[in-house]
């Protein structure tokens, strides 16, 4: 047997975003999560919550240094105060202290000069503070506990903001570095972070601990992949859209896929990509209240509804393409794409008429914000067709089984939305969603219709 599958007989890999490393009380929380279950072999934490919008302002570039010092203050602060609650800060204040005051002279470069990749940086501090804290509080509790670097592990190319990870490699690295440390360790380690050939610095997009923690488990080949929120699982739709909204126990590969591709906020759209390719069971569960279970994701599961979940997109940004030569022109499409794909423009959804394509833009980068069509593009596409770009729009996405398969499904969806203008509909692509893109102020009050005419 290799040992690259020794332990994979019962290895959980075990992600807790920021809410559950927020302070001292939710990292105490989260740690006695990780020593209740003996096969939690690997440990990926974000952030402390809160951290990484700060992080992201001063990469920015805060130009007024009393505004820089009072943000890093914060900083300091939040982390301080889970150091006061230790045992023995002595252990790890000094690694503290040198992140934070590395931080500063970072902030006071980025108010000069920004860049990508010194954005990526900047904004990795937060998982390597967090973690230093967690691994101590682990080891309090008499937990082997062990920190590593994710970075010389986490290869990915160099798209900073955004970068690729490496599945083969980090695999390789994984089984030499990680694997020999798990027999008599538990390993806390960052999320979202990655490092280049060159050693440099990258982050995996926002959200991006999720996708981290799904390629370590496919990496260690782990039995399972848990991720601990602030929520009891996945539910119907947003709960603070709808207090109607159930929580679902059981949920296939597919649909979540969906529903964290059009914005399910529990699901990075990624995450679940390894997790299929290895078929390695996902369960999603609230480290506020572990007792209350959560949603298991699976290859297949015993009930496939036809209507499953809402789920709701905001900062959509939809471009509407005309071109008159279009009519009865080949090639046309072609070209677009080549234009998009030069520029490295991520297109998600996508309608077509006889002379027009209407299409929306993927955001997945470090910064938030509606994602925009850089200006060269725009002129080159301006060369073939009339560009017309829009902006405060949302997304609606309604998840389900053989949707476009089941006759009378359109007329209960279209039914329930006849006062509602909708722009720009996808169905029949995908027999597991149909969505569609509504005005910024509408969103929630369609999703709460839907909900209730579908899903109540």
């Amino acid at each position: 047997m290799d040992k690259a599958t020794t332990h994979s007989e019962s290895l959980t890999v075990a992600k807790f975003g920021g809410t559950s490393v927020a302070d001292y009380a939710a990292m105490s929380r989260s740690a006695a999560i990780v020593t209740a279950n003996p096969e939690t072999k690997i440990v990926l934490i974000s952030a402390c919550s809160g951290v990484t919008n700060i992080l992201v302002e001063l990469a920015n570039g805060v130009s007024d240094s009393t505004t820089r010092q009072q943000r890093i203050q914060t900083l300091t602060q939040t982390h301080q105060d889970v150091l006061d609650q230790l045992q023995h800060p002595e252990n790890i204040q000094d690694a503290i202290y040198g992140l934070l005051d590395n931080i500063a002279t970072l902030a006071e470069h980025a108010a000069s000069t920004t860049s990508a990749q010194l954005t990526d940086q900047i904004v990795s501090h937060g998982e390597l503070l967090s973690t230093h804290l967690f691994s101590q509080i682990l080891v309090e509790l008499n937990a082997p506990a062990v920190r590593v670097d994710i970075r010389p592990i986490m290869r990915t190319d160099d798209q900073f903001g955004k970068a690729i990870p490496q599945p083969d490699t980090i695999k390789q690295l994984a089984t030499e570095q990680l694997l020999p440390l798990l027999d008599n360790n538990i390993v806390v380690s960052q999320g979202f972070i990655g490092s280049n050939s060159q050693g440099v610095t990258t982050t995996l997009g926002r959200g991006g601990s999720d996708y981290s923690a799904a390629l370590i488990a496919e990496a260690v080949n782990a039995s399972t992949l848990e991720i601990w929120t602030d929520v009891p699982g996945l539910y119907t739709t947003d709960p603070r859209i709808t207090s109607a909204a159930k929580p679902i126990k059981e949920i296939s590969f597919s649909e979540a896929s969906e529903m964290a591709n059009f914005g399910a906020k529990i699901l990075h759209p990624s995450t679940l990509v390894p997790a299929v390719r290895q078929q390695i069971p996902v369960f999603v569960g609230s480290s506020k209240a572990p007792e209350q279970g959560g949603t298991w994701i699976r290859q297949s599961v015993e009930e496939a509804p036809l209507f499953r979940a809402l789920a709701l997109r905001a900062n959509q940004t939809m471009v509407t393409l005309t071109s008159l030569n279009m009519f009865h022109a080949y090639g046309f499409l072609a070209e677009v794409f080549r234009i998009l794909a030069e520029h490295k423009i991520s297109v998600d959804l996508i309608t077509t008429s006889e002379v027009s394509v209407s299409l929306t833009l993927d955001q997945t980068d470090t910064g938030g914000g509606a994602p925009t069509l850089p200006l060269q593009v725009v002129e080159e596409l301006s060369q073939l067709c009339v560009v017309d770009v829009e902006q405060g729009l949302s997304l609606v996405a309604l998840i389900g089984n053989q949707m476009s398969d089941t006759k009378g499904s359109a007329k209960d969806i279209f039914g329930a939305l006849e006062d509602h203008n909708l722009r720009m509909i996808c169905y029949g692509a995908s027999p597991h969603n149909l969505c569609f893109l509504i005005d910024e102020d509408e969103a929630k009050d369609v999703v709460r219709t839907l909900h209730a005419s579908l899903l109540e």
